[in-house]
């Protein structure tokens, strides 16, 4: 368990959270399928229970964020690469739970544990250019937009996006704080 702030809590993924994650994607599923193409692959408990599985095999940590002791998100470390000391930071936070600073506190707690718990040299966020809300998070948080990479992804209705690209090296972090 990570204490993030006095309601907020992340704990690390388990089976026991697919049902909490499938009701939320599902509940707020025209809401989140803006911005997460997979979305539309979730019609049922068992495909959150493959991504749930297929996640607790990877050498990447994924955790659920409770506010109030609710489920309310998931945020995680993706495409990490431990030879090079090297991770991504992925999130996604529901509709409900937003303006709230959950995620912000969030993301620079994960950002705390993958520089001394992991021992990571560099965290990349990358986030849709018209995501503004996801946007303000890694700019907040001090990381430096590299660049753009085109249609870096393919969102719902078969429409590619820009991403961002943004990164933080642990020598560029010491005691950074939320903005």
């Amino acid at each position: 368990m990570i204490q993030v702030l006095e309601n907020v809590v992340l704990n690390p993924l388990s089976e026991k959270d697919i049902p909490d994650i499938f009701n939320t994607l599902n509940n707020e599923r025209e809401y989140m399928r803006v911005w997460l193409p997979f979305v539309d692959y979730t019609h049922e408990e068992n495909d959150t229970r493959n991504f749930v599985f297929s996640n607790l095999e990877t050498v990447d940590k994924h955790f659920t964020i409770s506010y109030k002791e609710t489920f309310v998100g998931l945020i995680g470390f993706k495409d990490t690469d431990p030879l090079n000391r090297k991770t991504e930071i992925g999130y996604w936070l529901s509709q409900q739970a937003q303006g709230k600073g959950i995620m912000v506190h969030s993301v620079l707690k994960l950002i705390e544990y993958a520089f001394s718990e992991m021992d990571m040299n560099r965290i990349q966020i990358k986030v849709a250019v018209n995501n503004h809300r996801s946007k303000q998070i890694p700019e907040k948080l001090g990381f430096l937009l590299e660049g753009v990479e085109r249609d870096g992804e393919l969102l719902v209705d078969n429409v590619y996006t820009d991403i961002n690209v943004y990164s933080l090296l642990k020598k560029e972090f010491k005691g950074k704080s939320c903005k």
